[in-house]
C-alpha cells in the first residue's frame, strides 16, 4: 500500500468515526472517556492528521456497535515478513558450548561437516549404544525416565529464559533418537514419539528467544519423528504452531489459514481444540468477534472431548487451569472490549501456579495491558511493576512483544505520577531487550 493510498484510507476512516460518533450522539471528549484516548487525540484522528491504531479502531468498534466497520478502514499493518524457510534439506544443526557458559546452535551444510571430518562426530554419537541391545539394557526405563525429564524440562522453562534450556533439549532430543535406532519395534516407537516431543519444545523456546527459523526447523523435526514413530498427530499441531509464528509476525491472514487447516484436519480433539483456540485468537486481531466467539466455543469443546494420555507430554499450554477462558479474556482485548478483558484475565490469572513464571509473566502483561485500555492506569502500572522480575527471568521475545504494546498504551498517559514512575523500569527492561 503506498502512502497516498494509506493517507486516503486514514481519511476515510475519520470521516466514518466522526459520522457514527455524531448519530450516537456524543462529544469527542464524551468518546475519548469511553475509550480512553484525549480529546486531542481523537480530533487528530477525525481529521486525517493522525493515523488510527487498530487497538483504537476495536475500542471505537464496540462503544459505537460499528461492528468491525471502523477496523475494516484502519490501514492494514504489513507482515514484518513472510515465514522463513526452515531450510530443514541437506542441512544438520551442530551445537557449540564456549567455555565461559554460553552456548548456541546454528545450521550446517551437510557437505561442510563431512568436508571438516565428520568421523569423530559419527562416532562420539555411537559411543557406548552399540556395545549393548537397549531392549535388554532398559530402553523402557530410558522412555520412563526421559518423559519424567521432559517435565521438568518443561518447569526449568517457566523460570529461566530459553537460553538455559535449549542446549539439553537438543542434546536429549538427539540422544532419545539416536536410541531409537537399536531397539524393538515397540520401544523404538515409544522413543520417537517422546522426541518428537522434545522436539516441539525445542522449537517453541528457538521461538521464545526470537529466532523463527530455528523454531519452525524443530518444529519440522518434530513432525518427522512424530512420523517415523507411527504418530501423524503432530503435523496438524504444526500448523497451529506456524500459525502462531504468523500472528507475531504481524501475518494475520496467514495465521487464519494455518489454523483453520489444523482445525479441519482429522488430528485428536486436543489438537483441533487447540487450533480452533488460535484461530479464535487469529480472527480476534481481525476484529471479528462472531468467528472468535464460535471458534472459543468450539475449542472448549473438542478439548472437553479429550482423553489424554497421562503417560505421553500434553501440547500446548500446561500450566493454565482454564486455558480457553484465558485465550477469551485476551481475544475480548483484542476485540475492543478491555474491561471485559481485565476481569476474565484477573480470574484466569489468579489460577496459575506460583511456579509457572514464565505463564505468569505472559498473561500479567496482558492483563496489565487490558487494564490500561480500560482506564485503570493507576493499577496497570502496579501489575507492571509486580511482573517485571518474571519478564526480565524468562528473556521471552513473545512476552516483550506484549510488553512493547503495554509501553505504548502507558505512554499515552505522560501526566499519570504512577506512569512517569514506573517509566524508567519499564525502558530499562524494553532496552535491556533490544540490546539482547
Amino acid at each position: 500500500m503506498t502512502e497516498a493510498e494509506v493517507l486516503d484510507q486514514t481519511n476515510d476512516f475519520g470521516r466514518e468515526l466522526r459520522r457514527r460518533r455524531l448519530r450516537v450522539p456524543l462529544s469527542l471528549e464524551q468518546l475519548g472517556k469511553l475509550v480512553h484516548y484525549s480529546k486531542g487525540q481523537l480530533s487528530k484522528v477525525e481529521r486525517g492528521l493522525k493515523r488510527p491504531t487498530p487497538e483504537l479502531a476495536r475500542l471505537c468498534d464496540a462503544q459505537l456497535e460499528a461492528g468491525g466497520t471502523l477496523s475494516a478502514l484502519v490501514p492494514r499493518q504489513e507482515a514484518n515478513a513472510s515465514l522463513p524457510h526452515s531450510g530443514h534439506d541437506g542441512e544438520v544443526w551442530l551445537m557449540h558450548l564456549g567455555k565461559d557458559g554460553s552456548s548456541s546452535f546454528q545450521p550446517v551444510r551437510r557437505r561442510s561437516v563431512i568436508a571438516a571430518g565428520a568421523t569423530s562426530i559419527l562416532a562420539m554419537q555411537a559411543d557406548g549404544l552399540g556395545a549393548h541391545d537397549p531392549v535388554t539394557a532398559g530402553a523402557e526405563t530410558v522412555v520412563d525416565a526421559s518423559r519424567m525429564l521432559f517435565d521438568q524440562f518443561r518447569r526449568i522453562g517457566q523460570a529461566s529464559g530459553p537460553a538455559g534450556v535449549l542446549p539439553p533439549l537438543i542434546a536429549q532430543t538427539h540422544s532419545l533418537e539416536q536410541l531409537s535406532m537399536r531397539t524393538g519395534p515397540r520401544t523404538r516407537n515409544s522413543l520417537l514419539v517422546l522426541a518428537s516431543r522434545y522436539a516441539e519444545y525445542t522449537g517453541w523456546m528457538a521461538q521464545e528467544s526470537g529466532d523463527d527459523r530455528s523454531a519452525l526447523w524443530w518444529t519440522d523435526r518434530a513432525v518427522l519423528l512424530a512420523r517415523a514413530g507411527e504418530d501423524s498427530g503432530l503435523a496438524a499441531y504444526a500448523l497451529v504452531r506456524r500459525a502462531l509464528v504468523c500472528l507475531y509476525r504481524g501475518d494475520v491472514r496467514q495465521a487464519i489459514e494455518l489454523s483453520q487447516r489444523a482445525l479441519d484436519s482429522d488430528a485428536s480433539p486436543r489438537v483441533r481444540g487447540l487450533a480452533a483456540q488460535h484461530l479464535a485468537q487469529s480472527v480476534a486481531s481481525d476484529g471479528q468477534y462472531d468467528a472468535c466467539m464460535r471458534s472459543l466455543d468450539l475449542a472448549r469443546d473438542l478439548l472437553c472431548e479429550d482423553a489424554a494420555n497421562p503417560d505421553s507430554p500434553v501440547l500446548g499450554a500446561s500450566h493454565v487451569p482454564d486455558v480457553v477462558s484465558m485465550f477469551t479474556g485476551w481475544c475480548l482485548y483484542d476485540l475492543g472490549r478491555p474491561r471485559r478483558a481485565a476481569e476474565l484475565l484477573d480470574q484466569e490469572h489468579a489460577r496459575i501456579p506460583e511456579h509457572a513464571m514464565r505463564t505468569r509473566a505472559r498473561y500479567g502483561v496482558r492483563r496489565a495491558l487490558a487494564h490500561a485500555a480500560a482506564g485503570n492506569v493507576d493499577h496497570a502500572c502496579h501489575l507492571t511493576r509486580d511482573v517485571l522480575p518474571s519478564v526480565r527471568l524468562t528473556h521471552s521475545a513473545t512476552i516483550f512483544a506484549d510488553l512493547r504494546r503495554l509501553a505504548h498504551a502507558l505512554g499515552r498517559h505522560p501526566r499519570n505520577a504512577s506512569v512517569r514512575e514506573l517509566s524508567p523500569d519499564l525502558s530499562s527492561v524494553l532496552t535491556h531487550t533490544a540490546k539482547s
